[in-house]
């Protein structure tokens, strides 16, 4: 126990003794109550901003430049599409995963790195890429009837070679057989079908003498990057000037130690190029903040316009997307984005590729599908089956795509919600055995008044189930019982209930 009775050899400044125990004296806590408020004047944005990541922020300069999403009409739109096409096209279609009778197991587009392919040979095929069968008309009709809303082109992967006639470089489509600017012909054909158009650029150059993939450490090396630096942005902005009607850029290849490490400069490019294209969307492959984190940045904040980790997968719940805008991009087989002509993995079908849709944007987020064409210019004919079956359930079905957003009720297992306005939308994965479709309404709100299937005619019964322990409102849905479902499809709810409809009957009393 502590004795703070006063000696003579140790002063109690700023205390007074009650009996033998000490009090604070009335100046001096006035003394501490001034203090307090000064420390708690200082700290209480910070305090504020701590309790979403739960540490103390970092003050950063070149982070995200933005805490929520982007409210502007163009990052709407974006937002709205619900469904895009990914189109990898370059002269590594021409191997197609094959070099010399070998077999190429990985991702076709990268075939120049595996040591089966001589580096000069591959170099060189762009002598040959001649796409004869290439009409980018029919593409774009394609990828209308399929239901994309946009589309992102590969203008250069990690090899290079430019599909745009680049003033910067002979390593273009200038230079082969074919000749004719590929990006001006997508662009065109796609935008006069209505498909907003995203332009892909790899940051990786392997073609380019300056580029380096870890930071430079001589003077040499440290001068030829900054040449690629240069080159890097003129290229980008070319693809500005000459492309005026394209909505966004996508990045790859930004993970580079040596692309990391400008994050001054990246960042001052990036702001340049929205500068120069106002409304331009720009997602998180982009550029890393000055610690060298990538899309989300020290303090937890996303860079740039829309979260780009969703690679080939998708988030198990909802709270895994953080409440910012993303999309996933998915390939047909396991993981080839460029044409390969031998598929040795599961190959997704139009099932697979609904519900990964559906799933994502029940989420908030876009869900977006890759094609890799041959070195003639044909999308493949499993691509071909795929987009047109997508297509088929989309016309009857879009409403529960286009422009919705994340309803938060509990997930029954039979598919997914989505909402557009007082309209709610249950895609149906998995036809209950009983023909009763059961939701769980949130307490406090209105269950449905009206309930049908998209493309068929007529509604359907609705029926109480009561409430649940936590005052849920249960309904049950009855699909027709002499209805075949060969296909998801898709539930309307319409309409709310009015508060003195009653239920058949009550939860019991507990």
């Amino acid at each position: 126990m502590i004795n703070f009775q006063r000696t003579a050899n140790i002063p109690m400044t700023g205390l007074e003794l009650f009996g033998n125990f000490p009090v604070i004296s009335n100046h001096t806590m006035k003394k501490l109550l001034l203090l307090l408020s000064l420390a708690a004047a200082l700290g209480c944005g910070n305090s504020f901003a701590q309790k979403a990541t739960g540490k103390e922020r970092v003050p950063l300069k070149h982070g995200a430049h933005r805490q929520g999403k982007r409210t502007d009409a163009a990052m709407q739109q974006w937002r709205e599409h619900g469904l895009g096409q990914f189109i990898h096209w370059g002269v590594y279609a021409i191997p197609g995963g094959h070099w010399d009778g070998k077999y190429f197991g990985g991702a076709a587009e990268w075939i120049r790195v595996w040591n089966g392919i001589p580096k000069d040979a591959y170099d060189n095929l762009y002598k040959e890429f001649n796409p004869t069968d290439f009409d980018a008309g029919k593409w774009a009709k394609q990828a209308k009837d399929m239901g994309a809303r946009y589309m992102i082109f590969t203008t250069k992967h990690h090899d290079g070679f430019c599909m745009w006639p680049s003033k910067y470089t002979d390593y273009t489509i200038a230079n082969t057989p074919y000749k004719k600017d590929i990006v001006k012909t997508i662009v065109d054909a796609y935008t006069k079908e209505g498909i907003d158009v995203h332009l892909y650029f790899s940051i990786i150059d392997w073609n380019h003498k300056g580029y380096s993939s870890g930071a430079p450490t001589t003077d040499a090396k440290k001068a030829a990057y900054e040449e690629f630096k240069t080159f890097t942005r003129n290229q980008l902005f070319e693809l500005l000037e000459m492309y005026p009607q394209i909505k966004g850029l996508w990045f790859d290849g930004s993970w580079d130690k040596a692309w990391m490490n400008e994050a001054p400069w990246v960042d001052q490019l990036g702001k340049d190029l929205r500068e120069k294209h106002p409304g331009l969307v720009i997602g998180s492959r982009f550029r890393a903040d000055e610690n060298g984190k990538r899309h989300y940045d020290t303090n937890g904040d996303l860079i740039d316009d829309y979260d780009q980790t969703w690679e080939r997968a998708l988030p198990d719940s909802f709270e895994k997307v953080k409440d910012v805008d993303w999309d996933c991009v998915m390939t047909v087989p396991e993981n080839q984005w460029g044409y390969h002509s031998d598929w040795r993995t599961y190959v997704k079908n139009s099932y697979d590729l609904i519900e990964m849709m559906v799933q994502a944007n029940s989420m908030n987020g876009n869900f977006v599908l890759n094609f890799g064409p041959d070195g003639k210019g044909n999308i493949r004919p499993e691509e071909t089956k795929l987009a047109k079956e997508i297509g088929e359930w989309m016309k009857v079905n879009s409403a529960a795509i286009y422009g919705v957003s994340h309803l938060n009720w509990k997930q029954q297992g039979w598919g997914y919600f989505t909402k557009k306005g007082d309209n709610i939308y249950l895609s149906v994965f998995n036809k209950p055995i009983d023909n009763r479709v059961k939701i769980i309404v949130p307490r406090g709100q209105a269950g449905p008044k009206t309930a049908k299937i998209l493309g068929m005619t007529g509604t359907l019964d609705i029926t109480s189930g009561g409430k649940n322990k936590g005052n849920e409102s249960i309904f049950y849905i009855h699909l027709p019982a002499n209805a075949k479902f060969e296909k998801p499809f898709v539930i309307a709810l319409e309409g709310k209930r009015d508060k003195n409809d009653k239920e058949v009957y009550d939860q019991a009393k507990i």
